[in-house]
Order: C-alpha cells, then sequence, then structure tokens
C-alpha cells in the first residue's frame, strides 16, 4: 500500500494569527481518523504567517475517506480556518508514495 501526503499552505491575516493558533491547536487535538499517522502544521521560515498542514495517510483509500470521517466540530474549525486565510494564497499537493 502506498502513502499519501497530502498538504496545504495559506496565509492569514495578520491580525488573526492569535485567533488562528488557537484555532489550530484545537484542531489538532481533533483530527485523528484512522489511517492518518500524522498530522502537523508548521510556519514558513521568513514569511511570517504562512502556514503548512501536512497529512500523512497509511493509504489511499485512508486519504479518500478522510473526509467522510470528520465530526461537526472538526468541520467548523476548518472553515473558521479557511476564512482567517487570505483569498487565493492557498496551494493543495497530494503525493502517492512510488512502490519499488
Amino acid at each position: 500500500m502506498s502513502k499519501v501526503i497530502f498538504t496545504v499552505q495559506y496565509e492569514i491575516k495578520p491580525e488573526k494569527r492569535e485567533e488562528y493558533l488557537i484555532s489550530i491547536k484545537e484542531l489538532k487535538l481533533l483530527i485523528k481518523p484512522e489511517g492518518l499517522e500524522s498530522y502537523s502544521v508548521y510556519e514558513v521560515k521568513g514569511k511570517p504567517n504562512n502556514f503548512q498542514e501536512i497529512y500523512v495517510f497509511s493509504s489511499e483509500e485512508a486519504y479518500d475517506t478522510y473526509e467522510d470521517s470528520l465530526d461537526e466540530r472538526t468541520n467548523l474549525l476548518i472553515s473558521k480556518i479557511t476564512e482567517m486565510t487570505i483569498k487565493q494564497s492557498s496551494k493543495y499537493s497530494t503525493l502517492v508514495e512510488v512502490q519499488l
């Protein structure tokens, strides 16, 4: 089975930084679906308020069913964080492990 890495990079509005950090901390505690091996959030060095979320899934199936496993509170937090971002700044990437 191939692992999947999903990333989303975005810039948040500077005035929303503290609210963002509180929200992402709560989100990190809530996100624990089966098949998600790790979830991390990084700030881009030298670019304040630019963040990247990195999800590592154990398989393509776990990645494909991820959104279905989220509860209402998690979905609300994701929506709230999305509203804090600067429009057009989000970049998504999905990487599938090559089996050699």
